[in-house]
């Protein structure tokens, strides 16, 4: 099996990068910071004529890449109780995926990884990360499978996060878990 850090943040080795960091310390992951790839907004082409049009970006790229792994983490800072913009614009675009002949199966492989989510706030992210929580679990869910778990921690400046204790521990038995599963 294999991990891919989907890394949604736009600040270098920001909280949320901090504690993904934790999570995955010793394991072999392939780590994708969407800040180095440009990914457009999506263009509803659903119901034109033509369907879907490249946008002549690196989304393409970036998802084959995903797809590529067993274990998806995604790593977003928490932004207006969901998810950051850059996390949001790959995340539409799985729309335009379900629709392209070059993944044909993008729906039934999506529903057997196992994901999970590393998301850091600085207001109360225990309950205002909640919705975030939600959303992925409602986006697994439509691929027919799961939020397999996820850490929620506290930080607003650079190094917060290395405070939140029990974000640290919840860090280190996902690890824990991780490599016990032959990852």
């Amino acid at each position: 099996m294999s991990i891919a850090v989907i890394y949604g943040g736009s600040r270098q080795k920001g909280n949320t990068e901090q504690l993904t960091e934790q999570v995955i310390k010793g394991l072999q992951v392939e780590r994708i910071y969407l800040r180095d790839y440009q990914i457009l907004p999506i263009e509803d082409q659903r119901h034109s004529e033509k369907g879907f049009q490249d946008l002549r970006d690196d989304y393409k790229s970036v998802i084959e890449r995903v797809m590529a792994h067993d274990v998806l983490i995604f790593a977003t800072p928490i932004y207006w109780y969901t998810m950051s913009g850059l996390m949001k614009n790959f995340v539409d675009r799985w729309t335009q995926t379900l629709r392209d002949p070059e993944f044909p199966y993008f729906r039934k492989e999506m529903g057997t990884k196992k994901t999970y989510l590393v998301a850091v706030g600085g207001d109360e992210p225990h309950i205002k990360g909640l919705p975030l929580v939600l959303s992925f679990q409602y986006i697994m869910g439509f691929f027919g499978g799961a939020l397999d778990g996820y850490i929620l921690g506290k930080g607003s400046k650079p190094g917060d996060i290395l405070n939140d204790n029990t974000a640290l521990t919840a860090a280190e038995q996902l690890c824990k878990k991780l490599s016990q599963n032959g990852i």
